[in-house]
């Protein structure tokens, strides 16, 4: 990029100003350079979320493609016809789209847990309009979520999965096809592992909570003057939030490791599409 400019200032003289034709190849050039990375920042659980701008996501995505292109080979727009520069441009959108869908899958492993959690303890009708999925979520989903997004945080996973797609750029320079077939499987297979980490996550509650409706049912079958709503529904309600309360060292380390295999999944697919 330094080149260039060096080149178009010796053509035109060395004046000043620059010529209309540096500045639109320039910005084409940065274009190009930060489809990848705003297409990730759009589709990602923490830099996508209602809570950060759409201002701020273009222009964290237009100074990362400043960078990029600064320090990685980005091929002229010139140098594509009509039908090229469309495949560029959607090949680009999808490594960005889906490896942000992809972490956001993994992530969406605390939400259905939490939901679950809810709906056994009693708690589904405790639901709040959640900005990010645009529907009800219970407050235990969203507590979870909020954990996991501290949590990912505090051990810099942003960074690393930021770096980890600025890194594509010289495995997967713009323009050239990457495996496509690798980021596919890869979301199918966030997916399955969702569902498994959900289960492991919300597995001690649910259990617990399972043992407790078969101690009142027995009561209440035992004790038919005892309403099994007036009784077991509050001893639901204690129980759930004393286990909840002892569980959260738990549920920290939970989170931690699958925000970490979040990322170590993003970075597995993006090596995959290498071979591409």
């Amino acid at each position: 990029m330094e080149g260039l400019a060096l080149t178009n200032l010796a053509e035109v003289g060395a004046l000043p100003g620059l010529s209309m034709q540096f500045v639109v190849q320039t910005l084409a050039t940065v274009f190009l350079a930060s489809l990848r990375i705003g297409a990730f920042l759009i589709a990602s659980p923490f830099f996508g979320g209602s809570s950060v701008p759409i201002q701020v996501r273009i222009i964290m995505a237009v100074l990362l493609g400043v960078s990029v292109a600064s320090n990685v080979s980005v091929p002229s727009w010139q140098s594509f016809d009509a039908m090229t520069g469309v495949q560029v441009v959607v090949t680009e959108l999808m490594i960005g789209i889906g490896s942000g869908l992809i972490l956001t899958i993994w992530f969406s492993a605390a939400l259905l847990a939490g939901e679950k959690i809810a709906a056994s303890a009693g708690l589904g009708f405790a639901a709040q309009m959640d900005p990010d999925s645009g529907g009800q979520t219970p407050v235990v989903s969203k507590i979870f979520s909020l954990f996991l997004t501290v949590l990912f945080l505090s051990w810099n996973g942003h960074i690393l999965v930021l770096q980890a797609i600025l890194d594509t750029y010289q495995f997967m320079p713009v323009g050239n096809v990457p495996n496509l077939k690798a980021l596919i499987t890869g979301g199918l297979s966030a997916a399955g592992s969702m569902f498994a980490a959900a289960t492991i996550i919300m597995l001690p509650v649910t259990g617990f909570l399972v043992a407790i409706n078969l101690a009142v049912g027995v009561i209440s079958r035992s004790s038919p003057q005892m309403n099994l709503f007036a009784v077991g529904f509050p001893i639901s309600m204690i129980v759930i939030f004393v286990l909840l309360y002892m569980w959260v060292d738990v549920l920290g380390y939970s989170l931690t490791d699958l925000s970490q295999s979040g990322v170590d999944s993003v970075r597995l697919v993006l090596g995959k599409m290498t071979n591409g």
